[in-house]
C-alpha cells in the first residue's frame, strides 16, 4: 500500500478491531449467561409463587445491561479506527485491544456473578421475602464490576491517538 492511502502500521487495525469484537462478544456472553441462569431461577420460583415473577425479573434486566456496555465500547473503538484519515499505530491498536478486553472480560465476570446470585436469590426470595433487599444489593455490586470495566475501557480507548505528536 502506498503512504498516500494508508498511514501508520498496517497491522494495527487488526488489534483495534479485535478489541471491539472482544468487548461485544465477552460482554454478551456474560449477559447471556446471567440472563439464562437467572431466568431458570425465575421460572422455578414462578411455579411456587407466581405473584413474585415480575419482582424477580430484576436480575434478568441487570444481566441484559451488560451487553450494552460492550456495545458502547465496541462503537467507541470502531469509530476511532480510520487509518486513511489519521495515522493508526500499534500503540493505538493495543490501546483499543486492551480497552475491549477490559470491558468484555469485566462484563463476562459480572454476568456470571449476576446469574449465580440471581438464580439463588429469586429462589430464596420466594421462601423468605426479607431477602429481597440483600439480593438487590449483591446484584448491584456485581453490576458495578462491569461498570468498572466500562470506565477503564473508555479511559484506555481515549489513550489511542496519543502515541506520537502529529
Amino acid at each position: 500500500m502506498s503512504s498516500s492511502t494508508f498511514s501508520g502500521d498496517e497491522t494495527a487495525p487488526f488489534f483495534g478491531f479485535l478489541g471491539a469484537a472482544a468487548a461485544l462478544v465477552f460482554s454478551c456472553m456474560g449477559a447471556a449467561y446471567g440472563t439464562a441462569k437467572s431466568g431458570v431461577g425465575v421460572a422455578s420460583m414462578g411455579v411456587m409463587r407466581p405473584e413474585l415473577v415480575m419482582k424477580s425479573i430484576v436480575p434478568v434486566v441487570m444481566a441484559g445491561v451488560l451487553g450494552i456496555y460492550g456495545l458502547i465500547i465496541a462503537v467507541i473503538i470502531s469509530t476511532g479506527i480510520n487509518p486513511k484519515a489519521k495515522s493508526y499505530y500499534l500503540f493505538d491498536g493495543y490501546a483499543h485491544l486492551s480497552s475491549g478486553l477490559a470491558c468484555g472480560l469485566a462484563g463476562l465476570a459480572a454476568g456470571m456473578a449476576i446469574g449465580i446470585v440471581g438464580d439463588a436469590g429469586v429462589r430464596a426470595n420466594a421462601q423468605q421475602p426479607k431477602l429481597f433487599v440483600g439480593m438487590i444489593l449483591i446484584l448491584i455490586f456485581a453490576e458495578a464490576l462491569a461498570l468498572y470495566g466500562l470506565i477503564v475501557g473508555i479511559i484506555l480507548s481515549s489513550r489511542a491517538g496519543q502515541s506520537r505528536a502529529e
